[in-house]
């Protein structure tokens, strides 16, 4: 259930009144909400004399329902800006790692001379083996900070547990939490508190529900500039990494107001079918896609199978334009 409150309703009266209802309050263009469990059914009279409006719903997606907020959040990254009206598609890649300095800036300059505006690579890496390459940590951050400042780019990294959910705060333009991030309720609660664009990955075993409840955490928190991303989940299908869940990523268009994304390249786990599946992607009219692409895929140090090739990843870059102008969206 929210709460829109009277204007005029002093600070002390809308947390007393918050404290009665066990409700989280929220400031939104100068409105106060109250937000609390759907559990907790009908006001019953309580407080009326302070209520303007009141949004009923039956389950805990509320502040990114669409029943709530019927047009899309508006969420700028760097100067471009996804979601409200715009009909905007948002391109983010780079390779799946910072594994140096040099790799980092020959990303950089080929995605500029090519006209993509967001580079995404992982500085902390959630490996599903110990013994794998586990990222660069601060150092990597630092190398993100340093081609931003140069090449104009919006920097978009994941932090992997709240040990280092300030730095990535700190130097990141979008803070990815991801796949097996979702659920990690400290790293949630102060992205809530940031007001960075925050982008959420389904967890490969999470529901489309429990994904957007989520992005109710950091909402209700206080930072409305929230992203959910689609990256495949785990099926019963193995010849594919994950399976890709377009079903899934339409239903959240529909019944979400938050700006959707979806990642292609850990969707499907293999180069070969990036391509394909980027642009079905772009066909059923989403807010952002992450592509992963690399100069040498063969000799990256995470995720070599899934990355494209500069050259491939040019060719892909120039068909998404084609089918935005078909379906009336601009790449960006």
């Amino acid at each position: 259930m929210i709460i829109h409150l009277k204007k005029g309703i002093t600070s002390d009266q809308a947390e007393k009144f918050a404290e009665e209802l066990k409700a989280t309050r929220v400031q939104h263009n100068g409105t106060t909400i109250l937000v609390t469990t759907t559990e907790n059914g009908k006001l019953n009279g309580i407080g009326r004399d302070l209520v303007e409006k009141v949004y009923e719903f039956d389950s805990d997606i509320q502040l990114a329902s669409a029943d709530y907020m019927v047009s899309k959040r508006e969420v700028a990254i760097g100067s471009q800006k996804v979601g409200g009206n715009l009909n905007n598609t948002l391109v983010i890649a780079g390779p799946c790692a910072v594994e140096s300095a040099e790799l980092v800036e020959k990303s950089a300059k080929f995605l500029k001379d090519l006209g993509v505006n967001a580079l995404r690579a992982g500085s902390y890496k959630p490996r599903t083996s110990p013994y794998t390459f586990q990222g660069l940590g601060k150092k990597g951050l630092e190398i993100l900070d340093s081609v931003r400042s140069r090449y104009g780019l919006s920097i978009v990294t994941e932090v992997k547990d709240s040990s280092h959910v300030g730095e990535v705060i700190e130097f990141a333009d979008v803070i990815q939490v991801g796949a097996k991030a979702m659920f990690d309720y400290a790293i949630l609660e102060a992205c809530g508190k940031s007001n960075k664009p925050v982008m959420i990955k389904r967890g490969f075993g999470a529901t489309a529900q429990e994904l957007v409840q989520a992005a109710e955490f950091v909402l209700s928190g206080g930072n409305e500039n929230v992203i959910i991303c689609e990256r495949g989940i785990r099926t019963f299908e193995n010849s594919t990494r994950f399976t890709l869940d377009l079903s899934g990523a339409i239903y959240l268009k529909h019944k979400t107001n938050l700006p959707i994304f979806l990642d292609p390249s850990h969707g499907i786990g293999h180069a070969y079918g990036v391509p394909d599946l980027a642009r079905s992607c772009m066909a059923i009219g989403v807010e952002g896609l992450l592509i992963e692409t690399h100069p040498d895929p063969s000799n990256a140090l995470s995720d070599s199978s899934q990355q494209l090739h500069h050259e491939d990843f040019k060719v892909l870059f120039t068909s998404l334009k084609k089918i935005g102008d078909a379906i009336g969206y601009q790449v960006v």
